[in-house]
């Protein structure tokens, strides 16, 4: 049987269109507005939860202080620690052994080259000179008596009175005789250089920093096998060395002919200039550093040989450094760090070479560009290639 598709009131033969019956119009408009209201309760829900997961996400990334390094300055002046040495130094030992009979210079005297610094009374040696002499004497009457007894047999060797072997003995006797003369002057003469070692002398223009002898005391001669004392110590102070360790980063400008100058703490806003005049031109294995040698001049006498002094050495820079605060390094077992961040935001731990320490701020010498930007007090958490997120200055970030 077929069925109606519509009530009988309405049939299709009238041409018009057929309406649906107001409970059907009901039931939609509720359908309607409960989807309205699960949608109006639905979609703020998610918008909230989305934001939530942004804002986890967002506070996962660490929030850092980026700065930009400082340009160094292109000549540099780096100080290091000097220790102050006379340009010479030696000790006065005796030559001979005596009793000390006088002394002519204490200790802080200028003395000049050659000037007499004391005087050794030798008995033994003059003793010993005089019983040379008569040596020499003895030899040289003999020398001369076999000499004449030589002479006389080469006439009787003419005449067939003595045989040529007798002539061969007394000339050889006289050649003998003669050695021994000169075997006695040599004596003589060792005794008498030994002799005038009793007056010690200056060996240069210096200042007596030392007297280890007095009047009466027993000297022991310098070359003796036993131990021996020196009697005074003489530095030579109008000129003063100053040695210093240049770092290896540095070595390449510390060239002779570098200013320096010198501070002290007992003479504050002093300055005592020098000149770098010779480096060992050899890096020491065990500091990694370059010995050099500053000349002061000294003729004031300000400056005392065995002080300890800062010395600043004003280098032309060979590479530009950067200056970085202390608050952007990380120490680590690795070694000293900084944390750079690149165009993606991602952090790099990049190991770095200090230079001068200026209290608040750093130089680095290797292991920074110029241009990259450097984490300013990076979280401990920090590893490498993590994302970061640049905040400004002064706002609180997470450690």
């Amino acid at each position: 049987m077929n069925r109606p598709a519509w009530p009988p009131s309405e049939t299709a033969a009238t041409g018009r269109r057929l309406r649906p019956s107001r409970g059907a119009l009901l039931l939609a408009l509720g359908v309607l507005a409960a989807a309205g209201l699960a949608v109006a309760g639905i979609v703020p829900r998610m918008r909230a939860e989305a934001e939530l997961a942004k804002q986890t996400r967002a506070g996962a990334v660490p929030a850092v202080v980026a700065i930009m390094p400082r340009q160094g300055a292109a000549a540099q002046e780096i100080v290091l620690p000097g220790n102050i040495q006379a340009y010479e130094e030696a000790p006065i030992f005796a030559r001979t052994s005596g009793y000390l009979r006088r002394w002519y210079a204490d200790i802080g005297t200028r003395v000049k080259r050659g000037q007499l610094l004391a005087e050794i009374e030798t008995p033994e040696v003059d003793r010993q000179l005089d019983q040379a002499r008569a040596d020499l004497a003895t030899a040289s009457a003999n020398s001369e008596l076999a000499e004449v007894i030589a002479a006389r047999y080469v006439a009787l060797r003419k005449t067939d009175s003595v045989s040529q072997q007798d002539l061969d003995n007394t000339q050889g006797d006289a050649k003998a005789k003669q050695a021994m003369v000169h075997s006695a002057q040599a004596n003589v003469k060792r005794l008498e250089q030994l002799q005038s070692f009793e007056r010690v002398y200056a060996p240069f223009d210096g200042v007596v920093t030392a007297r280890n002898t007095d009047v009466g005391q027993l000297i022991d001669s310098g070359s003796a096998s036993g131990p021996s004392r020196e009697l005074f110590h003489l530095a030579a102070t109008s000129t003063l060395r100053v040695y210093v360790n240049v770092p290896q980063v540095y070595s390449p400008a510390a060239r002779p002919g570098v200013s320096a100058y010198l501070t002290l703490a007992e003479a504050p806003g002093k300055r005592f200039s020098g000149r770098l005049v010779r480096n060992a031109k050899a890096i020491d294995v065990a500091s990694r550093t370059l010995l050099a040698e500053v000349d002061v001049d000294n003729r004031g006498g300000e400056l005392l040989p065995g002080a300890y002094a800062q010395v600043h050495l004003e280098l032309a820079g060979t590479t530009r450094t950067l200056v970085v605060p202390v608050s952007a390094l990380i120490f680590q077992s690795e070694g000293l760090r900084l944390a750079t961040i690149d165009t993606a935001g991602r952090a790099h731990l990049a190991q770095v070479m200090p230079g001068r320490d200026f209290g608040n701020e750093v130089e680095i010498v290797a292991g920074l560009l110029p241009g990259q930007r450097v984490i300013d007090s990076p979280p401990d958490s920090l590893v490498e290639g993590q994302q970061v997120r640049v905040v400004p200055a002064g706002v609180e970030t997470r450690k």
